[in-house]
């Protein structure tokens, strides 16, 4: 209980130093980090400019993580990213080394990820899923813990590639980044313009270290659901494969894990040790927004994916 009640405080800590530095992002930090103590991946969907890069270094620097960024363009080549096979000769010996890529790091920000090719995107895939990577026939562990932050710009954006559902499917959830209010705006202007250069040595402080995050990520994977919340969870995500206008294909059974591991990770959060049926659907919309694929009745109504899971979580009511 000592142990739990400590590294709670720790993680409160660390949301509280993150919040100094990310203003009007209140949702997307408590959600990544419910992400990062379930070992997840995020996808990122917002326009340019809107602070994801600083939201990563941040995480890092408070985590004690290592984060690499890599800027995904239409040239960009897989092995740019997992690294590549080189020859080597030294004297009469020849030998071939192994030379990592950016993506063996802790924290990755994949930034547009659609912008690059499709045979690129799914260069991250085994990565995500796996946390290996396999050149040459040989596979390389990544380091522990892994998560990939993918940003990608709105589709409508020009010279895009869509993600295919596959790749979708192993974000473990999807964050909308809006811009930000008006207020919040003038608050990142004063802190970039003025108060950044005081406080920089201040925000290099680590206050946790990897060590400390790997064992909240077990404590998180050991909390316990109740019969009837599972049973909850199921009628959901039944619900996404019944007939409906607005949904062409219904969310995989790895959107149920998701719901899942995103709810005890907000029941770890709260202090509780069990999940309850509002963590459950509370998970449901960044952990099904990119698995649900809209029909053409809802494009052309505009209906979103989140109106949509509204819709569905008011047909599966709680009962208790």
């Amino acid at each position: 209980m000592d142990q739990w009640n400590e590294k709670r405080a720790l993680l409160t800590e660390c949301e509280a130093k993150i919040r100094e530095s990310i203003i009007g992002m209140e949702d997307i930090v408590s959600q990544l980090l419910m992400v990062m103590l379930s070992g997840g991946n995020i996808l990122l969907e917002g326009m340019p400019g809107l602070g994801k890069t600083k939201l990563v270094q941040t995480v890092g620097k408070v985590f004690d993580l290592e984060s690499k960024r890599i800027q995904f363009t239409p040239d960009l080549m897989p092995q740019d990213i997992t690294g590549t096979t080189i020859f080597m000769r030294s004297g009469d010996e020849n030998t071939f080394t192994f030379r990592k890529g950016p993506v063996f790091a802790n924290l990755i920000l994949a930034d547009e990820i659609n912008r690059a090719t499709p045979k690129t995107q799914s260069a991250m895939l085994e990565a995500m899923q796996e946390g290996t990577v396999t050149e040459g026939g040989v596979t390389y562990p990544l380091p522990k813990p892994f998560f990939v932050l993918a940003t990608q710009n709105p589709i409508e954006t020009e010279g895009t590639y869509p993600l295919p559902e596959a790749q979708l499917d192993r974000f473990l959830c999807k964050l909308n980044l809006k811009f930000p209010k008006s207020e919040e705006l003038k608050k990142i202007l004063y802190l970039t313009e003025y108060q950044e250069k005081e406080k920089k040595t201040e925000e290099d402080k680590t206050i946790c270290r990897k060590e400390d995050l790997l064992e909240m990520m077990e404590m998180v994977s050991g909390i316990q659901v109740a019969d009837p919340v599972m049973d909850h969870l199921v009628r959901i995500m039944a619900a996404t494969h019944e007939k409906n206008p607005y949904i062409r294909v219904g969310a995989s059974p790895r959107g149920a894990q998701a719901i899942l591991r995103l709810a005890k990770a907000k029941a770890f959060i709260e202090g509780r040790f069990n999940i309850s049926f509002e963590d459950v659907r509370y998970a449901a919309y960044p952990a099904l927004r990119h698995r649900i694929v809209l029909s053409f009745d809802a494009l052309t109504e505009g209906i979103s994916s989140d109106e949509v899971i509204r819709r569905i979580l008011e047909s599966c009511p709680v009962s208790r």
